[in-house]
């Protein structure tokens, strides 16, 4: 038998005669223009991923972000709020039909929506361009969602009160207090305690640990009062208000509360 007889060709019926046309290309038909993901194009984003987190590093080591006192479940003045990027749905539950009796609807239903509408935007609009003007429904949703995140982003910043979350953020100091002192028992029998707190830590109203207020002018307050206090707080003679006064001032930060404290 001499060499190249008996040789005979089959064909595969697995291997289509026509390329498919959802079938990509392999990536070798494009020089220059891909790469093989292992390791080519994964090592890049791993390097591109470290020269970030180095970044991100050195930017808290070098500007550190503040420490704010420890949450207080029954500071009822409080105002919880959310990170920048929650501010949108911060903001939306305060409209009327996304709170109160509607409050499954801004809470379930309208972002339960919003997902899954980008779940299904692959199936929504399949076509091939990638022109903007040529795909109306995928560029048009994404639009209104954009225009929605921004604008109740913006929103919130505008309308909060933001030197409010500023000092009720504060780290509050403390001090040793003598519960059995007139000085504490004037102020736990006054309307005091219900704003300041039993430790005079601040309630709905401001800590009155370190204040730097004389005598004097923590009688006027308690007499006429101050900003959102009314006057007429102190209901007591004058001896009880002096006691009190020279109470609350001699109460100094991180183990105050010196002799006038325990009057």
């Amino acid at each position: 038998m001499h060499r190249g007889k008996g040789m005979k060709f089959v064909g595969d019926s697995r291997i289509p005669l026509n390329r498919s046309k959802n079938v990509p290309k392999d990536y070798s038909e494009y020089p220059g223009k891909t790469e093989a993901f292992l390791p080519n194009f994964l090592l890049k984003e791993w390097m591109v991923g470290a020269v970030f987190l180095v970044g991100f590093l050195v930017f808290i080591i070098a500007s550190p972000p503040p420490l704010e006192r420890e949450a207080d479940p029954l500071a009822a003045g409080y105002t919880p709020l959310p990170d920048w990027y929650f501010l949108f749905l911060y903001q939306f539950l305060k409209y009327t039909y996304a709170s109160g009796h509607y409050v499954v609807l801004g809470t379930v239903v309208f972002p339960g929506l919003g997902a899954l509408a980008l779940l299904l935007a692959p199936w929504l609009d399949r076509g091939p361009e990638r022109r903007i003007a040529k795909r109306p429904i995928a560029s048009g949703m994404m639009l209104l969602a954009l225009i929605s995140i921004f604008f109740l982003t913006w929103q919130s910043s505008v309308t909060h009160n933001w030197e409010h979350i500023e000092q009720q953020g504060q780290i509050q100091p403390t001090a040793d207090i003598d519960k059995s002192s007139k000085g504490y028992k004037i102020y736990a029998n006054q309307t005091c305690i219900n704003c300041h707190g039993e430790n005079l830590q601040g309630k709905i109203g401001p800590a009155l640990i370190g204040i730097d207020k004389s005598v004097k002018e923590i009688k006027h307050i308690a007499k006429n009062g101050i900003g959102k206090m009314p006057a007429g707080q102190f209901q007591g003679t004058e001896e009880q208000l002096e006691t009190l006064a020279k109470f609350i001032a001699g109460l100094g930060a991180s183990g105050g509360g010196g002799g006038s404290a325990g009057e």
